[in-house]
């Protein structure tokens, strides 16, 4: 039986392809995969069993033996293919789509996701005020992701515009984030921190 599992949470894709294939399965890669390859992995038995549990990553990404796919849906064995995207205007989705599973995984939505970029732009004009928006959302952010957000919405404004302040603001930010790697401090008060410094910065 094959699955195809795609998307970007990988956590509970994981948690599905254990589920399926059990604790112990072969892994490959579909870039290693040659088209001669084929009839050996779907339908080819192991040494020690005829019964084989198989995770194959990518395989859409190489063309040459993803178009090869319909004619091994057959297989006995179990076999999971993970992607992390999936063409859905593809001639063999559109041949297996009620043949076999196709299962995403997607990362739920921030909800808080604009309020972030908000708290950005505040900060650089009012940093006490970034302070107070983030009191109301920081119990339902993780600090760390809220901060990746901000280097993105950093890195973002330098490569807009080199200036010398946009310089200043990523090398501050770099400061920040390996105090967030390397101390004890609360992220959140160095984040804090930050928003409170970015005024000065800007």
């Amino acid at each position: 039986m094959i699955k195809v599992f795609y998307g970007d949470d990988r956590v509970r894709a994981k948690a599905a392809i254990k589920d399926f294939l059990g604790e112990n399965y072969e892994i490959l890669d579909g870039a290693d995969i040659d088209i001669d390859d084929l009839p050996s992995i779907f339908f080819g038995a192991s040494l020690l069993s005829s019964d084989r549990s198989i995770l194959i990553r990518d395989f859409a990404e190489n063309k040459a033996i993803y178009n090869e796919l319909p004619k091994f849906i057959d297989s006995p064995h179990k076999i999971i293919l993970f992607e992390s995207k999936l063409d859905k205007r593809s001639t063999v989705y559109k041949v297996l789509k009620d043949k076999i599973e196709f299962r995403e995984f997607v990362l739920p939505k921030n909800p808080n996701l604009n309020l972030v970029f908000d708290i950005y732009r505040t900060a650089k004009h009012d940093g006490l005020k970034a302070v107070a928006m983030l009191e109301k959302i920081k119990q339902d952010e993780d600090p760390i992701m809220f901060f990746g957000l901000l280097a993105s919405q950093t890195i973002k404004d330098f490569s807009a515009r080199q200036g010398t302040k946009e310089k200043k603001i990523l090398k501050e930010l770099s400061k920040v984030d390996l105090q967030i790697k390397t101390t004890k401090v609360e992220p959140w008060l160095l984040i804090e921190s930050f928003l409170l410094r970015l005024f000065s910065l800007s």
